[in-house]
């Protein structure tokens, strides 16, 4: 059966791309929008108070195939394919193609040339933007915000360790589905993290585990190196050094860099024995 998170039917309505693959009422090609919002929820159900599946960024875009008149839309994130709801009010039609990216953490976006002005908007790590200028020290979008030009790469730039990415994060709160340093969970950190260094990556750590790297065997696991990745039932961890490794979690309810070995003994106690261990 195909992964209902990955999959865009209702059996009301349906991608036309899955006729003939899935029963429907009827199949709609769909629209592409593109996320006006620095961060947009994508929720599981019609409701603002429905659980967070993830997060999407300014500037992904986004193929919807229905819009509710109370202001949801129901779609596809063209990046990972994930679905669900997304406020309306998030969405805008496409502009021009992103030609720089947000590098820092997060940032502000300024009205004008001066950082003493106060922001427009909060800016998250891997939000796409389309630069008209540059001012001094600022990036210019086209909506006309100013934003330290420090804090922006090309479209195209690639982190070298997206483990020192994940430690950038360090003291982020968790937050169940987000995606940015305001609030993010388990393998949303990873996910955003192999993003920046130029490595696609799926949205779940169940759907990271099936398709990142290889498995190690026992006796590899025994030596584990930078940038091994941990996973249990529901959680994934990133291995910073043969001690230590960085993770989002529930326990600390934030982004933690803890003893590798202690950390495993205390999921067990919880209940949770490890899946496997894979290496990029």
């Amino acid at each position: 059966m195909d992964d209902p998170r990955l999959t865009p039917t209702r059996g009301d309505i349906a991608a036309k791309y899955l006729e003939g693959k899935v029963s429907a009422e009827r199949f709609v090609a769909g629209e592409e929008f593109e996320v006006a919002h620095a961060l947009a929820p994508l929720w599981g159900a019609p409701r603002s108070d429905a659980t967070l599946l993830t997060q999407a960024l300014k500037g992904e875009r986004v193929t919807i195939y229905d819009r509710t008149s109370e202001g949801f839309a129901w779609g596809q994130l063209n990046g990972d394919g994930y679905v669900g709801w997304l406020p309306d009010a998030a969405l805008t039609k496409p502009s021009a193609a992103p030609t720089h990216k947000v590098t820092a953490l997060r940032t502000f976006a300024f009205p004008g040339p001066s950082i003493k002005l106060p922001p427009v908007e909060t800016l998250p790590l891997g939000a796409r933007l389309n630069l008209a200028r540059e001012d001094g020290g600022f990036a210019v979008t086209r909506e006309g915000w100013h934003l330290p030009r420090r804090h922006v790469g090309g479209i195209d730039a690639i982190e070298t360790d997206f483990v020192a990415v994940a430690e950038r994060f360090v003291g982020t709160p968790y937050l169940w589905g987000g995606k940015s340093s305001l609030g993010i969970d388990c393998s949303g950190l990873v996910q955003v993290a192999l993003t920046a260094a130029g490595t696609g990556c799926p949205r779940d750590s169940d759907m990271q585990q099936q398709g990142l790297g290889r498995e190690l065997s026992a006796a590899e696991t025994k030596k584990l190196q930078r940038g091994d990745l941990i996973f249990w039932k529901g959680h994934v961890a990133i291995v910073r050094d043969a001690a230590t490794m960085v993770h989002a979690n529930a326990h600390h309810m934030a982004t933690v860099i803890e003893n590798t070995a202690e950390a495993i003994a205390r999921i067990k106690a919880a209940g949770s024995d490890i899946l496997a261990i894979k290496r990029l």
